[in-house]
This record gives structure tokens, C-alpha cells and sequence, in this order.
């Protein structure tokens, strides 16, 4: 069981940064990671961290902006975005792989103005 809660989103101006935080209360560490799901468009994976931290993928659209990262002493996993676009404006959801199936956050809004 994983119950998810993300935070830091907002609205940022392009260029601007943000970082995004997942927590979860559950009692394991999972294989973790971000996706995001713009208006009229499919959810897209953006960026994932193994359970130890150390295997990192990103998509080719946030690569060399995003970072993601955890925190497993606090249970957390972040996601530092840096040089914002307004292209990167979507909802913003944690999720945790637990063997073959997934749990999600409940998403948050990131929005990048021009």
C-alpha cells in the first residue's frame, strides 16, 4: 500500500525553477518516478528513480533541466525543474511501481507562463 501526497507546485515564469515533492506514508521503498498529463494530451513519464536512488531515466524533453532525486530516510522523492518552458505546464503526478501495477499521488498543477 502507498499513499502518496505531492507538493510545490505553482505558477513560474519561463526560465524559472520549481521542485516538486512526493512523500509516502507507506511501509516499503519502491521504484519511484514522475509523469505529467497536459490538457488533451497523453500522460507522459518524465523522469524515475530506483528504490536505492542511485538508476536514474529521464525523458528527452526534460533532460539536462529536471533532476529527480529521494530521500528515503524521509521517504520522499523530489523533482528540481529548472529552466521551465511554457511547454512543461501540465498536472504533475507522483507514482510508486509496486511489482506490476502502480500507485499515483493525486496530482499537482504546474504552470510555466511565457
Amino acid at each position: 500500500q502507498v499513499h502518496l501526497v505531492e507538493s510545490g507546485g505553482g505558477l513560474v515564469q519561463a526560465g524559472g525553477s520549481l521542485r516538486l515533492s512526493c512523500t509516502d506514508s507507506g511501509g516499503r521503498m519502491y521504484d519511484m518516478g514522475w509523469s505529467r498529463q497536459a490538457l488533451g494530451k497523453e500522460r507522459e513519464t518524465v523522469a524515475r528513480i530506483d528504490s536505492t536512488g542511485f538508476r536514474k531515466n529521464y525523458a528527452d524533453s526534460v533532460k539536462g533541466r529536471f533532476t529527480i532525486s529521494r530521500d528515503n530516510t524521509k521517504r520522499t522523492i523530489y523533482l528540481q525543474m529548472n529552466d521551465l518552458k511554457p511547454e512543461d505546464s501540465a498536472t504533475y503526478y507522483c507514482y510508486a511501481k509496486i511489482g506490476a501495477n502502480y500507485g499515483w499521488g493525486q496530482g499537482i498543477q504546474v504552470t510555466v507562463s511565457s
